[in-house]
This record gives structure tokens, sequence and C-alpha cells, in this order.
């Protein structure tokens, strides 16, 4: 059989070494590592929150443009009202001139109709008594 015998010297000089790598690796690693560790996480964090308050920003921004959008299509319809409001009326005020011109000249027309029609009137009272001289004629032929 194989007798394992431990060396004490060995044992304390390899628990030694062990001890010192467990002290060295603790300050030159773990706690390096954990400390970035730890600022990573800080920093997400962080990052988060501020993309939480992007976010409120963003939403309040998009109100804002919401809101003076909504006012500049209110202003829009206002102003497509008063140039619609402005349009008939000056349609309007086109159109009473044209009826104030038509009914002037529908007056002057009816004059000179009336003034053709005594014309007309005045003309054949005239040529009566030829109408009745030709009549007789025609009569007294028959």
């Amino acid at each position: 059989m194989i007798r394992l015998e431990i060396d004490p010297l060995m044992f304390g000089l390899t628990l030694a070494v062990f001890l010192m790598m467990i002290v060295i690796l603790n300050s030159m690693l773990y706690r390096p590592m954990l400390s970035y560790m730890e600022d990573r996480d800080r920093n997400i964090k962080n990052q988060i929150d501020e993309a939480g308050s992007t976010d409120s920003d963003i939403k309040s921004l998009t109100a804002k443009a919401e809101a003076i959008i909504n006012e500049a299509k209110a202003e829009a319809a206002n102003l497509r009202q008063k140039v619609i409001e402005d349009a008939k009326m000056l349609a309007n005020s086109k159109i009473e001139a044209r009826r104030a011109e038509l009914e002037s000249e529908y007056k002057a027309f009816q004059k000179n109709l009336e003034k053709e029609r005594e014309s007309i009137r005045n003309s054949l009272l005239s040529q009566t008594p030829l109408y009745k001289e030709a009549l007789k004629a025609k009569f007294s032929q028959l």
C-alpha cells in the first residue's frame, strides 16, 4: 500500500501561497471587478432614470406640439371662415351691383319701348285715313 505523507513545511508553504493569492487576487481582481460592476449598475440605473425623464419630456413636448397644432387648426378654421364670409359678401355686393345695373337697363328699355310704342301708335293714327281710303277702294272694286 501506498502511504501518503504530508509534509508540514510544504503544507504550510502551499497554504501561505494560497492565502497570498487570495489577498492579491482580492485586491487586484475581485475588488476592481466588483467596483466596476457597481459603477456599471449605477450608470445603467442613471440611464434608465434619464430615459424615464426623457420619456416624460417627450410626452410633455408632444402635448405642447399637439396643443400648438390644435391652436393652428382652430386659427386656420377661423381664417377660412372669415375668407369665405368675405368672399360671400364680395359676391353679394357684386350681385347687388349687377342687379341694380340690370334694373336700370330694364327701366331704360321699358322707357324706350314705351317711346317706340307711342311712335308706332302715332304713326298708325296718322296713316289711318290712308288705310280707310285703301279699304274703300278695295270695297268699291268688289
